[in-house]
């Protein structure tokens, strides 16, 4: 899913906001039109790009639409807000949940098991949406919707493997491979400059596609890597 905003002067009323936003949502390609009369503003959820020129088109002439470049950083930090906040309550939670404090490895591993029970978790939230939002930046789910399908699945039984040390080597292969694959497709979305939504944490919530999602796949494969060399 690509989220996008634009600014948009000229609505003075709550009749402006519905009129704008029933044109909107009639597009096709447009899933969800959020229209804000306080911040002046459209958020746009859509399966393809959608262009300014379009906007201008389809709106009346009254509304001046301009693309949204003041206050993006500020939405950015807002919207990874959630993405944030779970990291923190992993973090926590390894370490109430720890055996060993001396035992490295076993919280890393107990890290890397609640983080995949947890966002398993949100993706089966909105399950009927993840696979399309996935497959739009990871290279193996746009060739296999299967493989989209049971990502999910497949990520709630590393976090079991990890957290009760069930064939922890296997486990690791696994999580190296498949977040390589999906940390390539995030590269190239961001070299790309695209605006797509983030699937780390399902569909239900909306998470740009940032260097967020990088970095936190980055962590996980070093954490894994570490984790071979001294099996």
């Amino acid at each position: 899913m690509i989220i996008s905003q634009y600014n948009i002067e000229g609505m003075t009323c709550q009749g402006c906001v519905t009129s704008v936003s029933e044109i909107l949502n009639a597009l096709d390609d447009i899933s969800d039109a959020e229209v804000s009369l306080d911040d002046k503003k459209i958020t746009l959820s859509s399966k393809n790009n959608i262009e300014l020129a379009l906007l201008k088109k389809v709106l009346p002439s009254k509304y001046l639409i301009s693309e949204l470049k003041d206050k993006i950083e500020n939405h950015k930090s807002q919207t990874l807000y959630p993405l944030f906040l779970i990291l923190f309550y992993i973090v926590l939670g390894t370490i109430f949940i720890r055996e060993d404090s001396q035992n490295s490895i076993k919280n890393v591993s107990n890290f890397m098991g609640l983080f995949f029970i947890v966002f398993s978790f949100f993706k089966f939230l909105d399950y009927k949406n993840f696979p399309t939002t996935f497959s739009m930046y990871d290279p193996l789910a746009k060739h296999s919707k299967a493989y989209a399908w049971i990502y999910p699945f497949v990520e709630t039984i590393l976090g079991v493997m990890f957290l009760l040390e069930i064939y922890i080597f296997y486990a690791l292969i696994i999580t190296l491979t498949i977040l390589s694959i999906t940390t390539y497709g995030v590269i190239k979305i961001i070299m790309n400059k695209k605006k797509i939504q983030c699937a780390c944490l399902g569909t239900a919530i909306k998470l740009p596609m940032t260097k967020a999602t990088l970095i936190e796949n980055g962590i996980m494969i070093a954490m894994a890597i570490v984790m071979i060399i001294n099996y």
